[in-house]
């Protein structure tokens, strides 16, 4: 990051903490697409993926004067979305839970897993096949442009926990990409 843009993530939060309604739309605008994509890659469903965001855009809003370094904004947008999608991804497991102890028809269904995928985007297909692990890393260091400290951050990991997670997930993809090919 240059400091260009942490002076202006910085200024942002600032405006933000005022409760000027005018940044807190710019934070959206300027994160919304990144922040959505990485959600998107954690829950693997367009509309699961919308509502997580919403409900990280309300964990910010609630939390931004809590951010003791305005300037670590990025890693700390990419940790309060993280957060939420386990929580969201929990929830979900609970709720099937539930479902297949009422309805023990829904185990056949329920254990045949369909990954929805576009054959052009061999990335994606395999980003798809990868563990949350592997997939949340590989995201945000190609994808969100993070630095292995950042991802430290946001993983709550020390930068060469991040460096192995990276060199396993990477070797992990290519051998999904071989396979497909």
């Amino acid at each position: 990051m240059t400091d260009k843009q942490a002076i202006y993530n910085e200024l942002l939060v600032l405006r933000c903490r005022k409760g000027r309604k005018d940044a807190f739309e710019e934070l959206v605008r300027t994160w919304e697409k990144r922040l959505f994509y990485y959600i998107w890659r954690l829950v693997d469903d367009e509309q699961e993926a919308w509502q997580v965001l919403q409900d990280t855009w309300v964990r910010v809003l609630e939390n931004i004067s809590k951010l003791r370094t305005p300037r670590s904004l990025p890693s700390w947008l990419y940790r309060i979305a993280r957060n939420t999608a386990i929580s969201h991804l929990r929830r979900e497991i609970r709720r099937k839970m539930v479902q297949l102890n009422e309805d023990d028809s829904g185990m056949a269904q329920s254990s045949t897993e369909d990954f929805p995928f576009d054959d052009a985007e061999q990335v994606h297909y395999g980003l798809n096949r990868l563990s949350l692990t592997y997939r949340e890393v590989l995201t945000l260091f190609f994808l969100q442009d993070l630095s292995i400290e950042q991802i430290g951050e946001v993983l709550g990991i020390r930068p060469g926990a991040v460096r192995s997670r990276l060199y396993h997930a990477k070797r992990a993809l290519r051998a999904i990409i071989e396979e497909q090919e």
